[in-house]
């Protein structure tokens, strides 16, 4: 878990030195790219906006990163998910914003803010993004989506009740467990894979184990400093967040999208919540991709994290599915 620039053994492998390649669903003369700003003042961001080349107006997506200080493609080793998708969702049709996140592009201006939450962190620049797509005149600005990974998913809910243009939401592998309980069951599961792992972990399973006990402990407050990383007050804000239920009272569609292999969030531990909180609504859909890991890379096996060191590229079926989804959304 990385959240503001201090990891811990949940975080992504840093960039490495092999060029990403684009994925082969991928077709770079079906689409433009240019380079935009997101947000406004000493904390806008740099990104992203695919545009495919065809007829419009057209449905677009704005997609939304992992925890952590990720940039616009969620870079981890060889690896860029995000951008796979941003390409993948271009070549159909589907324009695509995709931006570097605060704490990547502002580490330190962020660290120095008191009382940052997961909407500062997220919604703002979010918000931002759907409404530069919903003015593009390329786009259609009724059809305009939130796609959100991991902790990016797990906003998109908060992202969409607060910005009425979203027109609906796609959680990719979003969590529903508290982050700091997540944390340690993630630990326990590498530190099983071997006894060297155990042996290593040990430490910081202690640790997180310690830190995850004050963030519980009824005393805690937003004088209570940083913990796992992050400020008291973005735990404080978590801890009264339930995706779930906020994404219940959406009057959008919600697509939940899960790997059958992610340990980190998992099919037995986060997927019931989604289950049982959206079970009322019609429109709302869940997939399970059972050979994906955490990124939708497929594979064999227990999932584990040299997986996230091997290049590779997210499932062409999810990025079907996707754009598939938004696209039959976008015409019903």
């Amino acid at each position: 878990m990385r959240l503001f620039g201090k990891s811990t053994a949940l975080a992504r492998p840093a960039e490495g030195p092999e060029p990403w390649e684009p994925p082969p669903y991928a077709d770079p003369a079906a689409f433009d790219e240019q380079e935009i700003e997101v947000g406004s003042g000493p904390l806008a961001v740099p990104g992203t906006l695919s545009l495919p080349r065809a007829a419009g107006p057209r449905p677009a997506a704005v997609l939304l990163a992992g925890g952590g200080p990720f940039d616009r493609d969620e870079t981890g080793g060889p690896n860029k998910p995000l951008k796979d998708l941003a390409w993948g969702l271009a070549s159909r049709g589907v324009a695509v914003l995709r931006f570097d996140k605060v704490t990547h592009a502002h580490r330190d201006r962020i660290a120095g803010i008191s009382g940052f939450t997961m909407t500062d962190e997220y919604v703002h620049h979010a918000a931002a993004a759907v409404g530069m797509l919903r003015a593009h005149p390329a786009v259609d600005a009724a059809r305009v989506f939130v796609v959100g990974h991991s902790a990016g998913g797990k906003a998109a809910p908060r992202v969409a009740a607060a910005e009425p243009g979203v027109a609906g939401i796609v959680v990719m592998a979003g969590d529903t467990q508290p982050l700091h309980h997540a944390a340690i069951r993630v630990l326990r599961y590498v530190a099983s894979l071997s006894p060297k792992a155990a042996r290593e972990m040990r430490a910081t399973m202690k640790t997180v184990e310690e830190q995850a006990a004050v963030i519980d402990a009824p005393g805690f407050g937003a004088d209570s400093g940083s913990v796992l990383g992050a400020p008291a007050s973005y735990w404080l804000d978590l801890r009264d967040y339930d995706p779930v239920a906020v994404a219940a009272t959406l009057d959008r569609p919600v697509l939940i999208l899960q790997g059958g292999r992610d340990y980190q969030v998992t099919v037995a531990d986060d997927l019931p919540g989604w289950r049982a909180g959206l079970a009322h609504r019609a429109d709302a859909q869940i997939r399970v991709y059972e050979a994906d890991n955490h990124l939708f890379f497929r594979g064999e096996g227990p999932s584990t994290p040299a997986d996230y060191e091997k290049t590779d590229h997210v499932d062409p079926q999810v990025v079907r599915d996707i754009a598939d989804w938004l696209t039959g959304v976008a015409a019903r």
